[in-house]
């Protein structure tokens, strides 16, 4: 038996991923199971909790993939230097600020409170973009793909363009810092008011709400080269000049300042996150917006060029825009994607194990990711515990009442927390660890943002869709089982589906089949059968905080916030009068 540990570490989204014999068992995040969100440090409880679910022990351990490689891209580092030479002592203070993971064994004793004469593994370190790359090649059913891996910047690359066949994959191209569409993202999130780590999302949503009025300014922000792209330095920040990210005490990741002066000038004072919204942001973001997605295609168009497939595997941070994604079968000539559900850094975990297991120790066990519940799940005994231990009153349903009297609670309008099975690997709640309410509702934003999400009203809700149905209603039929298309809803359905309708008239749809969720399936069809909606409101189960990994973190959710039932495990919660469901 082969065992190996995948580790993303002192990088936002620290996770671990256990791989069996070429199988993953578990992969989880940290902030799942600390609470810290984006948690950015070692993942001593992810790695224990990968152990327990696969049963195994520190010592089974044979190998340690780590998605990251210091001696990668060196030359182009000393480039970098000697052009910079001012940089070089924040660069070595990165470089410094990571070298404890160079000693895997000593953090994984000291974390485990293991003899570090127990752990006799060997380690690898996978570059950061291959890791990516692997993230989502593996996962699929192909034996040929092109490869493409993009964000902020990983072992001195910003983006990946790469063939895979069989069990390699061959780079083709890198794109090299400072040049980056996650710096570009972050740089204008900042500006306007979105400088936490992961706001990027919040802007994307944004973005519909503008107009092309800075159009000439985000052209020359970035140009667009036959080899791919440049940023303007006038623009953003040199690279190493505050280390673009650091983490804080408590593991948090903190962005440093990215835009320069030259963006005061240009568009006036930046934006207080507390100030209101005005159309200058507005137009800015979908300046951005419009920006990446010119960008993002041209590169999508030169990975063709040199790996002319029309499947694609894609990760890293930037493939979260689900909006390029939905565009991409217009615009490109890929017809076929399949996305790592962890596409940003906490998937590094899963693709350095699936590395190591296929291109490295060419173990010939390929798997093919069916659904993404590779998290922790609880067995009634413990969901029941919890019940009691924080005194809520439920009622124990068979399976199909369990359904019916879930969608009553929806049919009538109620806001519902769904806590099933394994949870969710990455950052979309798909079915088990989610918030559930009629997609249908015109006040169902309002209802959601006041109770417990509290989010700008200008951001989307997600639909879950019935697969077979999706055609109905949307105008792709690319499946999207993890939320990271976002494609234009039939103008015939857009008042049905009111709640999930953008302004633009688009929805981030998460397409379900029996075979990926069955009771979640069942869920959906349940509702379509009492509304003739084939579509759920989905989502994620919390309230500012990471999303619930444990019952106990479910039903404290519950309680504190104004949500009307709660549906976990075969326990129906109900707070309406004080009385059990």
């Amino acid at each position: 038996m082969s065992v190996i540990l995948g580790i993303n570490a002192f990088h936002a989204g620290a996770s671990a991923a256990i791989v069996v014999d070429g199988q993953p068992i578990a992969a989880i995040a940290e902030e799942r199971l600390n609470r810290v969100k984006y948690f950015a440090g070692f993942p001593n409880l992810a790695i224990r909790r990968c152990l327990d679910m696969a049963g195994l022990k520190y010592s089974d351990i044979d190998h340690v993939a780590l998605g990251r490689e210091p001696s990668a891209n060196r030359m182009k580092k000393v480039e970098y230097v000697l052009k910079n030479p001012s940089k070089l002592l924040n660069l070595l203070k990165i470089r410094s600020s990571r070298q404890q993971l160079d000693d895997t064994q000593t953090l994984m004793a000291q974390g485990a409170d293991v003899d570090p004469k127990q752990l006799k593994f060997q380690q690898w370190n996978v570059e950061h973009h291959l890791a990516h790359t692997a993230s989502a090649y593996f996962m699929s059913p192909w034996e040929k793909a092109a490869g493409f891996s993009i964000d902020g910047s990983g072992d001195f690359v910003t983006c990946m363009l790469s063939e895979c066949v069989g069990a390699q994959i061959s780079v083709k191209q890198r794109i090299y810092v400072p040049h980056s569409l996650g710096s570009l993202y972050t740089m204008v999130c900042e500006f306007i008011g979105y400088g936490k780590y992961g706001d990027e999302g919040k802007v994307m949503g944004l973005a519909p709400l503008g107009t092309d009025t800075y159009h000439d300014r985000f052209e020359e922000m970035v140009h667009v080269r036959p080899d791919g792209y440049e940023l303007n330095p006038k623009y953003f920040m040199p690279f190493g000049s505050n280390q673009g990210m650091s983490i804080d005490e408590k593991g948090q990741m903190v962005i440093g300042r990215h835009y320069t002066d030259w963006m005061v000038e240009l568009f006036g004072p930046p934006r207080d996150e507390k100030s209101p919204l005005t159309k200058r942001e507005e137009d800015l973001a979908f300046g951005l917006q419009r920006m990446f997605e010119k960008v993002y295609m041209h590169v999508l168009k030169l990975l063709h060029a040199q790996v002319p497939c029309e499947r694609i595997a894609m990760a890293g941070g930037c493939v979260l825009n689900s909006v390029a994604n939905g565009k991409l079968f217009d615009e490109t000539p890929f017809r076929e994607t399949v996305i790592q559900p962890a596409a940003g850094d906490d998937g590094l975990a899963l693709g350095a194990a699936l590395y190591v297991s296929n291109a490295q120790l060419n173990e010939g066990r390929r798997w093919t990711m069916v659904d993404a519940y590779l998290g922790p799940e609880f067995s009634e005994e413990q969901i029941k515990a919890s019940l009691d231990s924080a005194g809520v009153r439920y009622r124990r349903y068979e399976r199909q009442p369990l359904l019916e009297a879930t969608i009553d609670e929806v049919v009538a309008g109620n806001v519902i927390g769904w806590f099933q099975g394994r949870m969710e690997w990455g950052p979309r709640a798909l079915g088990n660890r989610s918030i559930v309410v009629h997609p249908g509702l015109p006040n169902m934003k309002d209802v959601l943002n006041a109770r417990i999400k509290r989010r700008e009203a200008f951001r989307p809700f997600a639909p879950s869709v019935l697969r077979e149905r999706q055609a109905d209603l949307f105008e792709h039929t690319h499946p999207s089982p993890f939320m990271l298309h976002v494609y234009k809803i039939k103008p015939e359905w857009r008042e049905r589906l009111v709640a999930v309708t953008h302004v633009d008239g688009t929805g981030r749809l998460q397409s379900v089949s029996r075979e990926e969720n069955p009771l979640y399936y069942d869920l959906i069809r349940e509702f379509d059968k009492r509304t003739g909606i084939p579509v759920l409101l989905n989502t994620s189960f919390n309230e500012n905080e990471p999303i619930v990994c444990t019952p106990a973190e479910a039903i404290d959710c519950f309680l504190r916030t104004k949500m009307d039932a709660l549906v976990i495990g075969p326990f129906v919660c109900k707070k309406s009068a004080g009385t059990p469901a």
